[in-house]
């Protein structure tokens, strides 16, 4: 077990001399020490990154999950103001592309001649 130091665990930190002098820098123009600087920084970092890193099993490749992920997403951008056709034709000119291009779509079955 670390050893403690007025009821906190210490713990030493190995970072390159450029990150040290960094953490120093900041240190100094908030008024801290290294060490507050430190557990400050990390903080910070901790709130804005994720909780956890996103599970394997959290990407999917099922084309029918992915399609309806893409729509919700496109449908939180679209102006609500919309009519519900235009809508409808953003999202599918979205979801299926260009008409041009569906000849290069590998998800789609080929046509042939």
């Amino acid at each position: 077990m670390p050893p403690r130091r007025g009821g906190q665990i210490v713990s030493a930190v190995r970072m390159p001399e450029r990150l040290t002098a960094a953490v120093d820098v900041w240190a100094r123009a908030h008024y801290q020490s290294r060490s507050d600087a430190i557990c400050k920084l990390v903080e910070l970092g901790l709130k804005i990154a994720p909780a956890a890193p996103a599970s394997p099993g959290a990407v999917t490749s099922d084309p029918t999950k992915i399609e309806e992920v893409a729509v919700h997403e496109i449908e939180a951008l679209l102006d609500p103001a919309l009519p519900a056709d235009e809508r409808e034709r953003r999202i599918r000119r979205l979801t299926e592309g260009p008409p041009e291009f569906t000849h290069e779509r590998i998800d789609l079955p080929k046509h042939q001649p």
